[in-house]
């Protein structure tokens, strides 16, 4: 990937922002492990680091604390058993670990990266990723999604400034994680439509090239769903630049909207009530896919719908606190003291419905189409094929818009006469 050409086609934007990003290069291509150590010597990455893996990324990337020791450079090594949910704590583990070394290479995907990107901040290291699985679109990313108190919150972090991936790797990485990072990638669609209806509503800042980057990405990826859970380089390959792009897009823009809207927030609904109860919860990927269906067919629903009637912002905050429990009462009220429908009447929304609904057909394929591509990429469809019961699932759907302070097609619905738990059979 030639990030130096992205930033030359974003010079001079039209959205009037300068786009830049820290990430010195991202090297993805077959037999990239062998030469990891001459890569980042190449651009003059720090000798003395800090490894964190657990045993089976450390396991798929098989002989690469050699290949850098070899190369000359000094490796502590953090060796996790089975890493899967970033909680502060493991960030913490890393910044005492990272004290007498001037860099964090993560050797991993997902939560590891997670939490390596954030202690890199915090202790003020050089950061790098050498990817096993294109499982989710966090590797270019510059935040961090960090759990404390049961709640997953979006942190500031430090970009990485080289991203190495081996297409061989990724290609033998466990088929469940290459189609959830299908799924992540997936749920820009929905990301993008609440983006722009934001836009049209409040003068969100919003820059259409970076959407384009993104459309683009998922425009490729898609037409090669029926590859993504075959160890096939050329696709893994694929699905792993768009997401690194994805994640990209994200620092470019200066915020998560290219690739985070309506349907990360279910995942996050759900992800954070199983935690609540002491239980694993599946690969958020797999979470965004299945929420990226149920929002298409309600947004959808809603672009064909000719009786929908305007009406105040009235939530049932009652219901809404019931829903999300007592242990995330202040967070939920936090979250809301200013509404995100602030500043949005029924008159403008009225007023610009049908170009709403314009923006749903344009950026959405139907429900069934997207299924069908979901399908091919050995995606969930269901919520219980992510271990989640039908009540949870109808709580995610109806619930989700108070999670963030943010503008997002399902939170305008407390505004009409519908509810989105009627307009997707996800809670039938």
């Amino acid at each position: 990937m030639d990030i130096n050409k992205i930033i030359k086609e974003l010079e001079d934007c039209p959205c009037g922002r300068a786009h830049t990003v820290d990430i010195k290069a991202v090297k993805i291509g077959r037999g990239l492990k062998d030469r990891t150590a001459d890569i980042l010597k190449e651009y003059d990455f720090p000798r003395k680091l800090l490894a964190v893996a657990d045993k089976n990324t450390l396991n798929a990337s098989c002989g690469i604390i050699e290949i850098l020791e070899d190369g000359g450079f000094e490796v502590r090594l953090k060796l996790y058993e089975n890493f899967r949910e970033p909680h502060i704590s493991f960030v913490h583990e890393i910044e005492d670990e990272c004290k007498n070394c001037d860099a964090i290479l993560s050797i991993g995907t997902g939560s590891l990266n997670d939490i390596c990107r954030m202690a890199a901040l915090t202790s003020d290291k050089e950061f790098a990723i050498f990817a096993t699985a294109p499982s989710m679109d966090g590797f270019a990313s510059a935040t961090s999604p960090i759990i404390e108190n049961n709640i997953k919150s979006t942190l500031p972090a430090r970009q990485p400034s080289i991203i190495i991936a081996d297409t061989e790797i990724l290609a033998h990485a466990p088929a469940p994680l290459k189609s959830a990072g299908f799924g992540d990638v997936i749920g820009k669609l929905t990301a993008i439509t609440d983006w722009r209806i934001s836009n049209l509503l409040s003068g969100e800042y919003y820059c259409e090239r970076i959407a384009d980057l993104v459309r683009n990405a998922l425009k490729k990826l898609i037409s090669m769903a029926d590859k993504v859970t075959k160890e096939d380089a050329k696709t893994a390959g694929l699905i792993m630049e768009t997401l690194v792009l994805t994640g990209l897009a994200m620092k470019l823009a200066g915020v998560s909207r290219p690739a985070s809207g309506a349907e990360h927030m279910i995942s996050h609904f759900w992800g954070m009530k199983k935690l609540e109860e002491g239980k694993p919860s599946d690969f958020h990927g797999k979470k965004v896919g299945i929420a990226t269906l149920a929002l298409t067919e309600a947004y959808r629903s809603l672009a064909s719908d000719k009786d929908i009637e305007f009406c105040d912002d009235a939530p049932d905050w009652s219901s809404i606190y019931d829903a999300y429990g007592p242990k995330f009462y202040d967070y939920v009220k936090e979250m809301n003291l200013r509404s995100a429908t602030e500043g949005i009447s029924p008159k403008l929304l009225s007023e610009n419905w049908d170009k709403i609904c314009s923006i749903i057909k344009e950026e959405l394929p139907t429900a069934e189409e997207l299924k069908d591509i979901l399908t091919k990429a050995g995606c969930a469809t269901k919520y219980n094929e992510a271990d989640i019961d039908a009540e949870l699932a109808r709580l995610g759907i109806l619930y989700h818009p108070y999670m963030r302070h943010k503008i997002i097609l399902s939170r305008l619905l407390a505004m009409t006469n519908r509810s989105i738990d009627t307009l997707t059979s996800i809670c039938s």
